[in-house]
């Protein structure tokens, strides 16, 4: 399997190289060339099965030139080892027809766990194969940077700085990310937006003199692995209530596009999907897209389910990729535009794009009253996130085929909120119950290329 960038100018590579890479020399993102297709008696052999065979079956084909088949299924197996739930990733049920896929019993209780505990795993053999040493730079809305901490903390070959913007992620997702003792891991609280610390990612990688210099490495979803983690519960979920039988919808809260993007490949690979559900919060620049009224940023709003507080989803770039009828010169030209403020998408590609994806947007209110209703009426606390995800599946979801939701997030992670509106407190599980006790390790920083790079080249195996 080769893989390529969606703006068509950087060179092919294999998938160790891409993961290794993280982001395109020519600014793109990485695609395999060619998506794999799992025929029905290979769908419907996957049920009953351990997640863990599950994720091998879905991801072989992507990656079986960089790793040994035997190699691989031991990555596998350490990187959900520490999960709290031998399921990995449960399905419960809402109501008639609504389940909700529980995303949330990894080590950081954020979804982002599956892709990050994998990734930590790879990255480990890789280098370990190469003996080479990386730097990894991250930039999240919350969940993404404790995921990543959490599975390169102590790895001797790589250093980890996580940029989060300052005051706009919950007390649970900081703490989670400045609390680790570990000397390799570094998180920086950003004067600015998530858009602000996604653009300084991008533009470090676009630095070739301090990407090379550093060995930069990426986690952030720009990362091809992440993406491929995302697709195999997706598998697991609809192989559950009967696929390749009979179709199954997800409904996925979303910012930055990555998790619904696996969605849409686990399609494209020939699970039954029948509509995958963009669901936004205010900041729902995702939702006006696929209303028809172009991709054009605004403000970024904070919120109560911070994680969506996005207005550039780089993911999309991959989604548009194939819209575009896989036009690498197409997406470069758009992204171009993107720089000045944001572009109208072609019909042809608004039909393309409709032709699998629906959408919706929730309001803080709505947000607030979804928690209550789903604890009064299914016994569930939620986060507000899945309480965004939630609120649009109840309206796109129909009679003859089942909705799944994803539970993005512990409501533990957003407790203010949820007991704002519910009433309830959500404890931490026991193994994070002294969290707030543990001391914090943090620099405060400017939105300011050049002192976040001078920071790295200075704290590199500190």
């Amino acid at each position: 399997m080769r893989y390529i960038s969606t703006r068509g100018q950087a060179p092919e590579l294999s998938f160790e190289e891409a993961m290794l890479t993280g982001l395109a020399r020519d600014g793109g993102l990485y695609l395999p060339a060619e998506i794999p297709v799992m025929s029905q008696d290979e769908i419907a052999a996957l049920a009953g099965l351990p997640y863990e065979e599950i994720a091998f079956r879905v991801m072989w084909p992507y990656v079986n030139e960089s790793f040994a088949e035997d190699e691989f299924k031991a990555i596998i197996a350490r990187a959900y080892d520490g999960f709290g739930h031998d399921g990995r990733a449960p399905l419960k049920q809402l109501n008639e027809n609504h389940f909700l896929l529980e995303l949330f019993h990894g080590p950081t209780l954020a979804f982002k766990d599956f892709a990050m505990q994998l990734i930590g795993q790879l990255f480990q053999e890789a280098l370990k194969r190469r003996g080479d040493r990386v730097t990894i730079v991250g930039a999240t809305s919350g969940d993404t940077g404790s995921a990543a901490i959490e599975a390169f903390r102590g790895l001797d070959a790589v250093d980890v700085f996580i940029l989060f913007p300052h005051g706009r992620v919950s007390e649970v997702q900081r703490r989670q990310m400045t609390t680790p003792a570990d000397s390799n891991v570094h998180a920086l609280a950003v004067d600015g937006d998530f858009d602000d610390c996604q653009a300084a990612l991008k533009d470090m990688f676009n630095d070739f003199e301090f990407r090379d210099g550093v060995k930069l490495a990426g986690v952030n979803s720009i990362n091809f692995a992440r993406v491929l983690a995302q697709i195999v519960y997706y598998f697991s979920a609809a192989v559950s209530l009967g696929a390749p039988h009979r179709k199954v919808s997800f409904t996925v809260p979303t910012g930055n596009f990555g998790d619904i993007f696996a969605g849409y490949l686990a399609k494209r690979m020939g699970l039954p999907i029948d509509r995958l559900v963009v669901a936004t919060n205010q900041n729902d620049i995702l939702h006006r897209c696929l209303s028809g009224e172009g991709y054009f940023k605004g403000d970024t709003v904070p919120s109560i389910s911070p994680s969506m507080d996005i207005q550039v989803s780089s993911n999309f770039e991959r989604a548009l990729y194939f819209a575009y009828g896989e036009d690498g010169g197409a997406v470069a030209q758009l992204m171009d535009e993107l720089k000045n403020g944001g572009f109208n998408v072609s019909q042809g590609a608004m039909e393309a794009l409709r032709e699998s994806f629906d959408s919706g947007r929730v309001s803080e209110d709505e947000t607030l009253a979804t928690i209550k209703h789903t604890l009064t009426r299914s016994a569930e606390l939620v986060c507000p996130h899945t309480a965004v995800g939630i609120k649009v599946a109840e309206e796109h979801r129909s009679a003859d085929v089942p909705m799944i939701t994803l539970a993005t997030a512990h409501p533990a992670k957003f407790p203010a909120t949820v007991e704002k509106a519910s009433g309830e407190h959500p404890p931490l599980p026991s193994r994070m119950s002294d969290l707030y006790e543990r001391p914090e390790r943090v620099t405060r920083i400017a939105n300011d290329l050049g002192a976040l790079e001078d920071h790295i080249r200075r704290h590199i195996a500190e």
